[in-house]
């Protein structure tokens, strides 16, 4: 059905058509200079070593995987409130996931104090989601890290140009890896970033990004190299200068996309601030988040039926809802590793994702709020 008010609009215009006609005319359309030029930008944006831009945010994990080396026997813990694809990757290379619980329903990001509960001598990494955009305690999870001999991936796949105490999300970690999907606020459709400070872990991930070929298609095209060995079992996991040349133009309008999503969570929060049937998480959050989602939790006391419902009462209002996310430890793929997670579990059965994106008006925020509330108490 066609929505009023649908989750999510793309924010796209004539920087982004002008930037692809550019690279057709050039009559190089795979990975070359473009890509080169966007992974620099990118970096730049983070302050971080390398980027390599790759196929997609999952392929970044994988490749995350593959560069730390762990492999069957090891343990990666991880939250289970996240897209399936976060512990996928860890499967990828035969691991195995613990989960972990979230710190609560106005914070879904990973409880470091459960995360120390589930450190055991095969642990290998933690892999932490920064929920929405917004941070997971990185000052505690590094300092556990540290303590115990181990590696962090973040998965900032919402959170490109966050900041946490005066760090960009990403960075952080031994490798951050990032999603350009098409409902991101940086997109090219599909794509992804592998980040990394390490010379060791760029260089392996690039080599495995290219089938582990010593040079690649361009370099050949342009005469900086003849020919070229295989050193690895590598895998396809490249991008194209097609959508590097969009995410370029994304990348010069990201602020001015999250400053506007920021503005707008604001005026989500002041209007259901003091509803008894809603918990908001991240009302009081203190760093620059990207805002890429805006969750609301009801609040089982006060509400008397069930999320499910609600949702389908906003569908009726024309009103598109989404959740962040069904846990992964209840997919029948991954029951032989559940184990009880009390807060994710109530979090997930209450979540609802309102409507947020560039072009959304205040007037149409007031129209989903009212609706909501209708739905809540009808």
């Amino acid at each position: 059905m066609k929505y009023k008010i649908p989750l999510f609009k793309l924010h796209y215009g004539k920087s982004e058509e002008r930037a692809v006609l550019k690279v057709l005319r050039s009559k190089w359309i795979s990975m070359g200079p473009i890509t080169e030029d966007f992974e620099t930008a990118f970096a730049g944006r983070l302050h971080a070593k390398h980027v390599l831009a790759v196929s997609s945010c999952t392929d970044a994990l994988h490749l995350a995987m593959l560069v730390l080396g762990i492999g069957e026997g090891d343990e990666v813990i991880v939250p289970a409130l996240t897209f399936v694809a976060t512990v996928n990757a860890i499967r990828y290379v035969r691991a195995t996931p613990v989960f972990a619980d979230i710190k609560s329903s106005v914070d879904l990001t990973v409880d470091p104090d459960d995360v120390a509960n589930k450190i055991t001598p095969k642990t290998k990494a933690i892999l932490v989601v920064h929920y929405g955009g917004y941070a997971a305690d990185m000052d505690t999870i590094m300092a556990l890290a540290d303590k115990h001999g181990i590696s962090v991936v973040e998965d900032a796949a919402h959170a490109p140009d966050a900041d946490y105490k005066g760090k960009k999300l990403g960075a952080i970690g031994d490798i951050g890896c990032f999603s350009f999907f098409a409902n991101k606020n940086i997109t090219c459709a599909k794509g992804g970033a592998f980040v990394t400070n390490s010379d060791e872990y760029a260089q392996r991930a690039r080599l495995l990004r290219s089938h582990g070929m010593t040079t690649l298609s361009y370099d050949r095209a342009t005469g900086h190299a003849v020919d070229y060995d295989v050193l690895d079992l590598g895998y396809n996991y490249r991008i194209d200068d097609i959508r590097a040349a969009i995410l370029l133009a994304q990348l010069e309008r990201l602020s001015t996309d999250i400053d506007k999503r920021s503005t707008l969570v604001k005026e989500y929060h002041r209007l259901l601030t003091g509803i008894d049937e809603i918990i908001l998480p991240f009302e009081k959050y203190p760093y620059r988040s990207s805002h890429y989602v805006m969750p609301v939790v009801l609040n089982a006391v006060k509400v008397n039926v069930s999320r499910d419902e609600i949702r389908r009462r906003l569908q009726l209002h024309g009103i598109q809802t989404s959740v962040h996310y069904p846990p992964v430890n209840r997919f029948d793929i991954y029951k032989e590793y559940h184990s009880p997670l009390p807060r994710t579990e109530s979090v997930a059965q209450s979540e609802v994702t309102l409507p947020l994106y560039y072009s959304l008006e205040t007037s149409e925020i007031e129209a989903v709020v009212e609706s909501l509330k209708i739905s809540m108490r009808e």
